[in-house]
């Protein structure tokens, strides 16, 4: 079905109210949510809004609880965030990080203990709408096999990178999972009767497939660039326990604490005028673009894009013709 983008936020509010959050807050995660939604992201938008509620029930997110300072060091703060709605928490890191950033001209902020953060190109966003360059990423349980084995033993570690736009234009923005397809995107995939563009992973036999359901079952997603996304899996893993001095995925179950219940997140966060002009920022990214996209396309090719414009896309459809979700997802969200 198709929604607007206000009676997607006013009934997650509902729901985030009902199970305890302040209206502060529910609205802000409500507003994240269906951002994530808007932007096309829907398996880290209203696909996520049940199981955000089932964590609350069950003790694994603290609707009250606030990051408190652990450590600092000047340009570098490490936070505890306590299990708080990892939503509030990154955002919180994200304030404080910018706030080091036009001080220092660099901030670091070591998230630990915290919780979900749902979609990571959320903050990557957040900042660089207001001017700022970010590098951030989480580490997340166990969830994909390193190369070579079946059995997980990496997190698929949300990636994100991202740069004010050209003229006050949209953020570009890089917010990848180490593995080829998030889960998110598995079930996505699945629950529109779909197969994957490329293979993403392996069935229970060991064969490489594009069926959604059967890497979902096998739980052996494909790392992206093989050995590489898995040796990057493995670096984005124990930088974000020692920046944070926080756990990795060798302490993070999610059968006790949820999906990246417990997990260290790190955001690093530049002011680009501190290291060059506005002037040559915005030059700098213009013809970086035009040079990308007028390489001789490919057989077959739909277009060349640039990092986070698929956003764009999606917000174009959204504003002309609603907000897509999907039927089962929303009956769920009214019925809580």
């Amino acid at each position: 079905m198709r929604l607007s983008f206000d009676e997607i936020k006013n009934e997650i509010k509902r729901v985030f109210m009902k199970y305890g959050l302040s209206e502060e807050k529910a609205e802000i995660c409500a507003r994240v949510h269906t951002e994530s939604t808007y932007d096309g992201i829907y398996s880290h938008g209203t696909n996520r809004v049940a199981r955000f509620v089932d964590y609350i029930q069950k003790g694994w997110v603290d609707v009250n609880a606030e990051p408190t300072l652990e450590k600092d060091c000047g340009a570098i703060k490490v936070y505890n965030g306590n299990m708080g709605p990892g939503i509030l928490n990154a955002l919180y890191g994200c304030d404080r990080a910018m706030e080091m950033a036009d001080q220092y001209g660099i901030g670091m902020v070591g998230l630990k203990n915290t919780t979900h953060w749902m979609r990571g190109g959320t903050y990557g966003l957040y900042v660089a709408r207001k001017g700022y360059i970010a590098i951030m990423w989480t580490n997340t349980e166990a969830c994909m096999p390193p190369w070579g084995a079946k059995e997980c033993r990496l997190g698929n570690n949300p990636f994100v990178m991202a740069t004010p736009g050209v003229d006050g234009g949209p953020a570009i923005q890089l917010d990848m999972a180490i593995s080829q397809y998030a889960y998110g995107k598995l079930q996505v995939t699945r629950l529109a009767g779909k197969k994957l563009p490329f293979p993403g992973g392996f069935d229970k036999d060991g064969n490489l497939t594009d069926d959604p359901g059967a890497i979902e079952e096998s739980m052996r997603i494909l790392p992206i660039g093989y050995w590489k996304g898995s040796s990057f899996s493995f670096m984005l893993d124990i930088l974000g326990s020692i920046l944070t001095d926080g756990v990795g995925a060798v302490d993070l179950n999610a059968e006790t604490k949820g999906s990246c219940g417990g997990c260290s997140q790190v955001m690093i966060v530049i002011d680009p005028k501190k290291t060059t002009s506005a002037e040559h920022m915005q030059d700098t990214i213009t013809r970086a673009i035009e040079y990308v996209k007028s390489a001789e396309l490919s057989e077959h090719s739909s277009g060349i894009m640039i990092p986070g414009e698929d956003y764009v896309q999606f917000n174009r459809d959204h504003d002309a013709n609603g907000i897509f979700v999907d039927d089962s997802v929303w009956e769920e969200i009214k019925a809580l």
